[in-house]
């Protein structure tokens, strides 16, 4: 009878010729993996099942994840853990600080999980997190920012932004049609207000970054739409990978995305006045930033 209620998982396609993983090779990820526990932080490269894990921490780079490991959002294509959070560990500047330093990062991405129970997000710890790392480890550090939505505060906003980050990323992850299926909370009129008033706050002297999956049952057309709302926002960094369900419990994957249409979309991107971007399957949003600014 057990056997009989058991539910059945779709099987995940076999991956394609073109999406290999790059293997493990050398020391880099173990010095990486040290710092990181030593200090007691999170990385989204772990929590989100990144792929791209094994050659970024062999490159010594990571993608350090504040406030905490439980968000309060339960987005369908995130394994990220949700439920109600801790309260937030004040020293974790200064902790993600010392890590940069002990890795020796000359460029550094910080994301977090969303807060909904925090009355600004947990901006003040981003903007806190950029002032430790600066201060512990030069001015001329790079520091790029991807923040969630801050539920449109402007003035969580105006905290991050103040802090000056090198780069402001919000992701918009998909199309507007499937937004309410696949995210929680999040709108997609929501990222574009949050892009947009990142631009106009900043004046446009911060580089403003989003990004999005494809293969989560968007059309084409759709991708297309989704890049013009971006930039139409003031954005000129944009990011675009194939979705890969961490876990079967996840949004089920609808197409393998060949590298050719990537190669289309980013095409159509230039045309409409990105200034830098990367379009390809193992693309992720922090994947190669140091890279893409430099472009």
């Amino acid at each position: 009878m057990k056997e009989q209620n058991k539910r059945i998982l779709p099987k995940r396609p076999r991956l394609p010729d073109w999406i290999r993983i790059k293997p493990l090779i050398g020391t880099g990820r173990n010095h990486v993996s040290s710092v990181i526990n030593n200090n007691s932080l999170n990385t989204v490269c772990q929590s989100a099942k990144c792929p791209n894990l094994n050659e970024c921490w062999h490159k010594h780079t990571a993608t350090f994840m504040i406030l905490g490991k439980i968000c309060t959002r339960k987005c369908r294509f995130c394994s990220v853990c949700h439920g109600i959070p801790d309260k937030p560990d004040y020293l974790e500047p200064m902790h993600v600080a010392q890590a940069v330093k002990e890795i020796n990062l000359k460029y550094v991405v910080i994301t977090s999980v969303t807060r909904d129970d925090l009355s600004d997000g947990g901006a003040q710890i981003f903007a806190d997190t950029i002032k430790q790392i600066r201060e512990l480890n030069g001015s001329n550090i790079k520091i790029e920012v991807l923040t969630p939505d801050f539920n449109c505060n402007l003035n969580a906003l105006q905290t991050v932004l103040s802090a000056k980050p090198t780069v402001f990323n919000h992701n918009i992850e998909t199309v507007r049609r499937l937004t309410s299926d696949i995210r929680f909370r999040a709108t997609y009129d929501n990222s574009l207000y949050i892009l947009k008033k990142a631009f106009e706050l900043s004046s446009g002297k911060i580089p403003i970054k989003s990004g999005l999956m494809v293969g989560l049952g968007e059309t084409n057309s759709e991708v297309e739409q989704c890049i013009r709302d971006i930039r139409d926002t003031g954005a000129t960094i944009l990011t675009i990978g194939q979705y890969l369900p961490p876990s079967n419990n996840n949004w089920p994957l609808a197409r393998y995305v060949h590298p050719e249409l990537f190669d289309e979309w980013k095409k159509i991107a230039y045309s409409l006045g990105f200034t830098t971007v990367a379009s390809a399957p193992l693309v992720r949003s922090s994947y190669c930033a140091e890279e893409l600014l430099k472009k």
